[in-house]
Parts: C-alpha cells; sequence; structure tokens
C-alpha cells in the first residue's frame, strides 16, 4: 500500500487515517487487509488496516511491521482492560474498547455489570477470525453474564458488510442493573441509543452532583443519568426529555435509588422558550443535547442551537446559580463551544466564571494526534450577577 506525500505527512504527524485520495497503489488488496503502508520513496511507515469502500481507505495499527494480527488483537484488548481497572472508579460500567483510542479501529465495546454491549464498524473487525478472537478474549477476561452486538446499519452499508440484527451473541438476558458514582441504573442492552447509556458523561455527572444546589433543572436528560446525580443535592430537579421510553427508564432508576425527579416530556427548545418567558427561576440548569453537528456543512446551525439553549438556561439562572453545558459534536471545537456560551451571556447580560472544563470520561481515551477521539465538551460554569 503506497500513500501519497500528503498521507505519508498525516501519519507521520501522528494521525492513523489516510483517505482513498492519498491512496497511490492498492493493487490486490482485499476488503479488510491487513496492510503494511509505506511512502512514494518506498520506506516502510508502519502497518494499517484496509477498507475496500470507506473514505477512511486506511486505518494504522502500528508503527512498526505487524506479522500476526489476531496475537496483536489479544494484546491490545488485554492492554484496554488494563488501562480501565486504573481509570474508572466507583462504576461497574465502563468502555472497555474505544476504537482508535485503542488502537483497534472500528471496534467499540462498553460493559455494564455483567453485561458487554459491542458495535464492530469496519471491515477487518467483521472478519469472522477478528471476532471470534474478540468473544474469546472479553469472555476469558471479563466474564460476562451475556453479550449483545448493537448493528449501526449505516455503518455496515458504508463499509459494504453483510446486515445482520441487533442481538444477544452469548449468555441468557440483555438487561442488568449496573453501579455508577453511588447510583444505580437499569440496563437493557437492545435499547436505548448507540450502545446503551451515555458512559463518556459518568465523570460529568459526578462534576455536576458536587456543584449542585437548589431548583434544578436537567434538559435532554435521556435516563436520567444528570437528573439523579442532580437530585442527590438539590432542593428539587425537573428533567426533560421528548423520548416517552427514555423517561419510563428515568423513572424506573428514580424509584431504583429512591430518588424524587419530576420527570417531563417535552421538546426541550419549546420548553426553555415557554418557562424562561413565564419567568421560570432555577439555581441548577444542565444542558446535555444530541450532537447538532453531524458533519462540517452543519456547523452554523448547530452553534445557533447551541446559542439558543444556553441563552434561555442563562435566563433562567438565579445569580450564584450554577449551569452545566455540554456538546459531544466533534465538529464544535472547544474554544467554539466557550465563544457560543460566552456569546449568550453578553446578550442576556450576564457574568460567568468558568469552574471547570472538562471533557469525556477518562475510559474514552484521547489520542493528541488524532483530534476526532476527543469530542465531548461540558462545562461548568457559576453566574456571578
Amino acid at each position: 500500500m503506497v500513500v501519497s506525500s500528503r498521507g505519508a505527512a498525516r501519519l507521520k504527524a501522528g494521525h492513523v487515517w489516510v483517505y482513498r485520495s492519498d491512496i497511490l497503489s492498492a493493487a490486490d488488496v482485499g476488503p479488510g487487509a491487513l496492510v503494511p503502508v509505506r511512502d512514494e520513496r518506498g520506506r516502510v511507515l508502519g502497518t494499517a488496516l484496509y477498507s475496500s469502500s470507506s473514505q477512511i481507505a486506511i486505518r494504522m495499527i502500528s508503527r512498526r511491521p505487524v506479522t500476526d494480527f489476531l496475537a496483536l488483537l489479544r494484546e491490545r484488548i488485554a492492554a484496554a482492560i488494563a488501562y480501565r481497572q486504573r481509570v474508572v472508579r466507583d462504576s461497574d460500567a465502563w468502555r472497555v474498547v474505544f476504537s482508535e483510542g485503542d488502537g483497534l479501529p472500528g471496534l467499540i465495546v462498553d460493559r455494564y455489570h455483567d453485561v458487554l454491549s459491542l458495535q464492530i464498524l469496519t471491515q477487518a473487525m467483521d472478519a469472522e477470525p477478528v471476532r471470534t478472537i474478540v468473544m474469546e478474549e472479553l469472555r476469558e477476561r471479563l466474564q460476562p453474564a451475556a453479550m449483545v452486538e448493537r448493528v449501526d446499519a449505516r455503518v455496515r452499508d458504508l463499509e459494504q458488510l453483510p446486515q445482520r440484527p441487533s442481538g444477544l451473541i452469548y449468555g441468557e438476558k440483555p438487561n442488568t442493573v449496573f453501579t455508577m458514582n453511588g447510583l444505580r441504573f437499569h440496563f437493557d442492552a437492545l435499547e436505548g441509543q448507540k450502545t446503551g447509556a451515555f458512559l463518556d458523561q459518568r465523570e460529568n455527572y459526578a462534576a455536576a452532583a458536587q456543584y449542585a444546589h437548589g431548583e434544578a433543572l436537567d434538559v435532554f436528560c435521556y435516563q436520567g443519568g444528570f437528573a439523579l446525580h442532580l437530585a442527590k443535592k438539590a432542593a428539587r430537579v425537573t428533567a426533560v426529555d421528548s423520548s416517552r421510553p427514555a423517561l419510563e427508564v428515568a423513572d424506573k432508576n428514580g424509584l431504583l435509588n429512591q430518588l424524587d425527579v419530576e420527570w417531563i416530556e417535552a421538546n426541550a427548545f419549546d420548553l426553555l422558550r415557554d418557562y424562561a418567558a413565564a419567568g421560570r427561576q432555577y439555581d441548577t440548569i444542565v444542558l446535555d443535547p444530541p450532537a447538532f453537528a453531524k458533519s462540517r456543512k452543519n456547523l452554523e446551525t448547530a452553534l445557533r442551537g447551541y446559542k439558543e439553549l444556553n441563552l434561555r438556561a442563562l435566563k433562567m439562572l438565579r445569580p450564584g446559580g450554577i449551569l452545566v453545558t455540554c456538546s459531544c459534536s466533534y465538529h464544535v471545537g472547544p474554544a467554539e463551544f466557550a465563544q457560543v456560551v460566552a456569546e449568550a451571556a453578553a446578550d442576556t447580560h450576564r457574568g460567568l466564571r468558568l469552574i471547570e472544563s472538562r471533557g469525556q470520561a477518562r475510559d474514552h481515551p484521547i489520542l493528541l494526534t488524532v483530534p476526532e477521539t476527543s469530542y465531548l465538551k461540558c462545562l461548568v460554569l457559576s453566574v456571578t450577577d
């Protein structure tokens, strides 16, 4: 596999992707193949996994030659689990494997107590020998009661992989109860979004609880992650989401923890507009919307959405109030997100003090040379007037 000077420069700078437009030669390379990568002068740059259909044609797995990918796969899974054992605290739910973040591009694995949920997103990881090793290693090292595969049909189409249903691939039941920061949550591996709960917010949940007080509002609450953490400290918590199934799980989670939260099914933008117009006031507000910018072309629309949300929240916060505001849109960078919140503060004539600037939980490792591995922004702010 020969890459252009641009592709070579990208790899030498530490990134792990080369786009199809920078592939100069890929003769006789099959889908998902393990390939040596060279520059135009023939110098070896490392070893990668090839996709015959994705615009990301190769994903590097090593700067050195690799002859036995299955052995490397076993080593990487073991290393990923060992890393989580060092950095995860107060939870039996965590991301086991984070794709490029663990040197295993195209593989996502989450643990929820005794249930594992996984996604396979590339041709190389979907190869039967690779799937077999992944299942064997996970079962041997984590000893789950059940394992579920969550299928992203759109990604499998893009990778030209045969469609398969999401389903139980090991064990008898896909549901369990997991613990996070001293709270318990119901989990059904075949329901909800992506691989399940939002484990990337686990540490931010605890941070929000640290500063929460008074009357609290959680917007885009999903299954109650922030809301139930707030309820441990705040006098009263209202939580809003547009998904009735998510709110039904949230309510069960509240009962499980004997915490009282008012759950409201509503469109967040409409509710914030109505509450702000009605003069509602809160001491703590959390904004945790879904990704507004799925691609760069959606950036301007996303920034307007974030500004509107934060503007309406700031209108409802009492002096000394806490705003926890999040963005999981990779295409909205940390500086852009902070600027949007600052503009909302200026428009509402509120002063904001930054308490913490946070990101994704440590079980979602960030590679400094691969900016795409960093996506979650979480600002904890105090209203000064």
